[in-house]
């Protein structure tokens, strides 16, 4: 056990906890533990200053959404287990999200899943959530934690189905909903699911004991595996939504799903029937144009002749020069596109500034910081790292 680490509960006092938990029924709050320990190396350069989870989605970081969820569902305490940068999220966070506590455990050494989880839940004593925090869903907790009492369970995890399994590893049932076999990377002859975990599991505390002290423990890998031998793990596929969000495709397409509200968010409660939110302090020239789904933060500066949208989400304080165009694109806080300027299916991320007559598409990526001189040409997936300068007309595609 990690030093100053509260001491859980004996397995008896656990298994009275349980017993009285289940006999509650439907509707127990259970606390969450939050995984937040990846660096978001597919992301780059978007995460060469910012951790994965604190990056901006549309008008608040992207932990936010998890928060929101939690929420919705009588979490009322969540625990965030994180390395990478840790004080990004309670400098923003703080002890609460609305009236979801939040506490943290950061670790000296990455303890990988399961021993992230082990070391953020000392100290629990009965069932708890144990989730990622830099994926996007939308689910049905209670349905979850109902299922998980009745099969009597000691994990049983969220399940979602995906177009390619492939990717990431199927998840196989028996009829009862107990697990029969986790498949890593499967060949295509092998594909009989479409089911994968979802990053998200309802633990009994005793599954902790599992877990060896002194080393990085993979949960899925070597935990899941032999509560599985045991006919202990159980899986459950609820509708709703799902997304990893590791990659500038997925990162701009969780930015579309919020927008066109694939699922349900705060944001889009508040973007009203005509799919538009411009914060009341930004400035918007008469003669610009704004197609929605669209979101423009607070003192952002749109000149005559820019077009923005659809699909666009414009950061705090930034500056669209005139006639530019930004569509189906993310532009961070206080970054400048200068006029004629197009960004279109691309991101550039916070404090950068792109000149007069660039293209910006093709799923680039201009770095926070950067500084794209005049009449550039960014295309076909190309990534400019953090705060590195081009200079004028360098950059083309044939």
């Amino acid at each position: 056990m990690q030093p100053g680490s509260p001491t859980r509960a004996s397995a008896a006092e656990r298994d009275e906890h349980r017993t009285r938990s289940r006999r509650r029924g439907r509707g127990l709050s259970l606390p969450a533990v939050i995984l937040v320990g990846g660096q978001g190396t597919r992301l780059r350069p978007l995460t060469e200053r910012t951790r994965k989870d604190m990056l901006s989605l549309v008008d608040r970081p992207l932990l936010a959404y998890t928060f929101e969820h939690l929420r919705r569902h009588g979490v009322t305490k969540a625990i965030v287990s994180c390395g990478y940068l840790p004080t990004q999220i309670e400098t923003h966070f703080g002890s609460a999200y609305g009236e979801l506590a939040l506490s943290y455990a950061v670790e000296d050494a990455p303890l990988g899943t399961a021993g992230g989880i082990r070391y953020a839940a000392a100290g629990l004593d009965g069932p708890f959530f144990a989730l990622n925090g830099d994926s996007l869903r939308e689910a049905d907790l209670d349905e979850l934690v109902r299922f998980h009492r009745e099969t009597g369970a000691r994990a049983t995890i969220l399940l979602t189905p995906v177009a390619d399994p492939s990717r990431y590893g199927l998840v196989r049932l028996a009829g009862d909903g107990r697990v029969r076999q986790f498949l890593e990377k499967p060949r295509p002859e092998d594909i009989d699911t479409n089911l994968i975990n979802a990053g998200l599991y309802v633990l009994e505390p005793d599954v902790l004991d599992l877990v060896p002290e002194g080393r990085a423990v993979s949960i899925e890998r070597e935990v899941f595996p032999r509560l599985c031998e045991r006919g202990e793990v159980f899986g459950l596929a609820l509708p709703g939504y799902w997304l990893d969000v590791g990659t500038p495709s997925t990162y701009l397409q969780a930015h579309r799903d919020v927008l066109e509200r694939s699922f349900r968010t705060e944001l889009g409660d508040q973007l009203g029937s005509d799919y538009m939110l411009v914060d009341p302090s930004a400035r918007v020239d008469p003669g610009a144009r704004l197609v929605p789904p669209v979101v423009v933060g607070p003192n952002v500066v749109i000149d005559a002749g820019a077009r923005v949208g659809s699909l666009a989400a414009i950061g705090a304080g930034a500056r669209l020069g005139p006639d530019s165009v930004v569509e189906n694109a993310v532009v961070g806080a206080r970054t400048i596109v200068e006029e004629r300027t197009s960004v279109i299916g691309s991101i550039v991320g916070q404090d950068a500034s792109v000149g007069a007559d660039c293209t910006v598409r093709g799923l680039a990526v201009v770095g926070p910081e950067s500084v794209i001189g005049p009449a550039n040409q960014l295309d076909h997936g190309l990534r400019v790292g953090a705060g590195i300068e081009i200079p004028a007309e360098a950059v083309r595609f044939s």
